[in-house]
């Protein structure tokens, strides 16, 4: 019996797939299929936290097939041996699948899928998803191609009749052994749970985006709450992007259902432009495919000269180092698994610049910790904050600096860090300037109850980014920077080819 498969990766959802709508207009069986794959579990950057949100999903993703005539095969294989029991059980016709930006082992295995259709005379369909564009040089003509694909028209989940194969067996957690760490706050699963945390943020709380997103006390309150749905793929960019633009409409034809319509049009401009750059920072891993193993420019990554000390590593990774603001940081994410954007830089600033610690190591460790890894974004990001992409300007945060202004009264300090709860306000930020007598009725002896700073705050930073600039100073580093620039630049038109005026390489990205 020839059987199509839809293959559900990151696309964890029945409405806009593609692959689905077409599987669907086929006279074959169909099988849909979810792996859970077992090497995935030995990566440095995955998480049992990972598996565990793909596959609350997943169980979502199940109901929703349900409910159009479908069945969902979640199999604990690796995707060649599970390709293979298949094709010898059914014999497999074609695969249907979105086309995946992942990690480089993601990369590989797609690889290896592709040679083994080949083999087996199995045709491998793949869609594009999101606003990446798959087969770019360079970034000349991808914002036209990306905002043209977020117009197209959202296609509804297709009934499934009787032509999908009952599931042959059940599939229990249990069996995998994932043990992953417990969070404090996590989100309902599934397509129906992201369509409505969307429209709740839109309509009731996006007026203050803007505003909010820069602080982690305000981030939680303030943000759209989307990223771990669109990881897995719940909802779809371009069903974000397009309710976004229509409810933006809606607020500028009628001003007076809102209070302060600018407001709000300011903040869902913003949140509009962060949908883009989410885009933006995937197309990366997608033009190159390794940025998680490699640095974009490895001349500078080979000058900085960056060493694993174990000590400084792990206290920055238990949120010990000392700085309250960092540590609150690294203790809400390690609860949470999320943290808002501005302060996954400053950790890995803090990381790169004032401890000096290597990027790959510290890559990793944070991408376990984030509900909402997203490769692209990740390791772009890694890249920007560690001063290793020779294109962007060095990013090196103080933390006291960046405590003081988003947490002036220190309340977001003493609800991660309950050693400082009774430290005066006046030395929140930095606790070691207490006298002794204050240490002792605050219950916060110094290097007792909490650490003195790790290093020196001020001069670690100022020597992180001298040697910064001296690795990205060589000839070579700089050649090399010109190679990123031209692959990897943002830019809104097509450049000019001959242009006798070359584009600096220490320009922002946006």
């Amino acid at each position: 019996m020839a059987v199509d498969i839809v293959w559900f990766k990151k696309d964890l959802r029945v409405q806009d797939h593609q692959p689905l709508n077409e599987a669907a207009k086929s006279d074959n069986n169909l099988l849909c299929l979810f792996l859970v794959e077992p090497k995935r579990l030995e990566l440095e950057d995955t998480d049992p936290i990972h598996i565990e949100w793909e596959l609350d999903n997943a169980e979502e993703l199940a109901k929703s097939l349900d409910e159009i005539g479908g069945h969902l095969h979640i199999k604990f294989e690796d995707a060649i041996t599970a390709m293979q029991s298949l094709h010898e059980e059914y014999v497999i016709s074609r695969i249907f699948s979105h086309q995946e930006t992942g990690n480089s082992w993601s990369y590989q295995r797609d690889i290896q899928v592709k040679e083994w259709c080949i083999e087996n005379g199995v045709e491998w369909m793949e869609f594009a998803n999101n606003g990446v564009i798959r087969g770019l040089v360079d970034r000349d003509l991808w914002k036209k191609k990306r905002d043209s694909r977020m117009r197209i028209e959202l296609k509804p989940a297709p009934q499934l009749g009787e032509k999908s194969i009952p599931l042959t067996s059940e599939f229990k957690r249990t069996s995998i052994g994932l043990n992953p760490r417990k969070l404090t706050v996590r989100r309902e699963p599934g397509e129906l749970a992201a369509i409505q945390r969307l429209n709740q943020f839109l309509e009731d709380e996006a007026k203050n985006f803007q505003w909010g997103i820069s602080s982690p006390v305000n981030a939680v309150k303030y943000g759209s709450g989307l990223s771990p749905y669109l990881t897995v793929g719940a909802i779809s960019m371009r069903r974000v992007v397009q309710t976004t633009n229509n409810r933006m409409h809606e607020i500028r034809n009628n001003p007076h259902i809102v209070d302060d319509s600018k407001m709000w049009l300011r903040s869902l401009a913003s949140f509009r432009k962060r949908l883009a750059w989410r885009c933006h920072f995937i197309q990366k891993l997608e033009m190159e495919s390794n940025l998680d193993l490699v640095a974009q420019n490895k001349i500078i990554d080979e000058n900085l000269k960056r060493v694993l000390d174990d000590e400084r590593f792990n206290k920055w990774k238990t949120g010990t180092t000392g700085w309250p603001f960092l540590d609150a940081c690294m203790r809400q994410l390690a609860s949470t698994g999320w943290i808002n954007f501005r302060m996954r830089a400053m950790i890995m600033s803090a990381a790169s610049y004032n401890l000096w610690l290597p990027w790959r190591e510290t890559g990793c460790h944070l991408a376990k910790q984030f509900i909402d890894y997203e490769p692209g974004i990740h390791w772009s990001q890694v890249g920007m904050q560690s001063g290793t992409t020779g294109i962007n300007t060095i990013r090196a945060y103080s933390m006291t600096k960046q405590g003081k202004d988003q947490d002036p009264e220190g309340d977001y300090i003493r609800k991660w860090i309950p050693e400082l709860t009774m430290v005066p306000t006046k030395y929140i930020h930095e606790p070691w300037k207490m006298p002794v007598d204050v240490q002792e009725s605050s219950m916060c002896v110094i290097d007792e109850n909490y650490p003195s700073p790790i290093v020196d705050e001020v001069s670690s930073r100022k020597e992180g980014v001298k040697k910064s600039y001296a690795a990205r100073s060589t000839k070579e580093s700089r050649n090399q920077s010109k190679i990123v620039l031209q692959k990897h630049g943002s830019r809104t038109r097509p450049r000019k080819r001959k242009s006798k005026k070359e584009t600096s390489v220490q320009q922002k990205l946006f």
